[in-house]
């Protein structure tokens, strides 16, 4: 009953993930591009889908072939790299917001496919798995009950980033009655803070 613990908290713990601030920053970029408030949790479902792949896929490789090496200065190391990898992407993600005419133009930007929010989410379970890893490793010692953690992990995050995504886009729904200068300026706000929290990450996983 002590193993199966973990499992019954693991949605809950991944839901709690999918709140992450540089997760809601980076979804909230995405879908405040949609005026639909059906699309916009299609990305966050996708988001999650994304980030659930890398966790399970990534995380059960390293759990099942039981690499010792986690534990070194050299992985921790590594998984800065990750964190600062995901640095970088917001910060690109807001520059590009910014310097996107359509995003200030009266025409709302045109719709692109959810795989732009799948890749994100992707980049960001590459991120985050090497250290709910070695926090399983530590709880469980059967390596299947880890993987099934991970994948309860992956379905809460996958339900958290669904209705976060849906709140985070309610101010941009077409049944939202926000001026124009409201919304541009909440687009560069939110834009700004998106280059800034991923600036932060780069400075705090590369130079401190």
């Amino acid at each position: 009953m002590q193993t199966l613990m973990p499992l019954m908290f693991a949605s809950l713990v991944g839901m709690g993930h999918a709140f992450e601030a540089d997760h809601l920053i980076a979804v909230g970029n995405i879908v405040s591009k949609r005026d639909s408030w059906l699309l916009a949790m299609k990305d966050g479902l996708f988001w999650g889908l994304g980030h659930t792949t890398t966790i399970v896929l990534l995380g059960s490789l390293i759990i099942l072939s039981q690499v010792i090496f986690l534990h070194s200065t050299h992985y921790e190391a590594g998984f800065g790299y990750f964190e600062a990898g995901v640095g970088l992407m917001l910060v690109i993600m807001g520059i590009s917001r910014l310097t996107n005419k359509q995003n200030f133009s009266r025409t709302r930007t045109p719709r692109y496919q959810h795989s732009y929010a799948y890749t994100v989410g992707l980049i960001h379970g590459l991120a985050g798995s090497g250290a709910l890893v070695i926090s399983i490793m530590g709880k469980i010692e059967n390596p299947w009950l880890g993987v099934a953690y991970l994948i309860m992990f992956g379905l809460g995050s996958i339900l958290g980033m669904f209705v976060a995504a849906g709140l985070v886009n309610i101010p941009f729904t077409q049944r939202m009655k926000i001026g124009r200068s409201v919304r541009m300026g909440m687009v560069v706000v939110s834009s700004v803070l998106c280059v800034a929290y991923g600036g932060w990450m780069m400075y705090e996983n590369l130079i401190l």
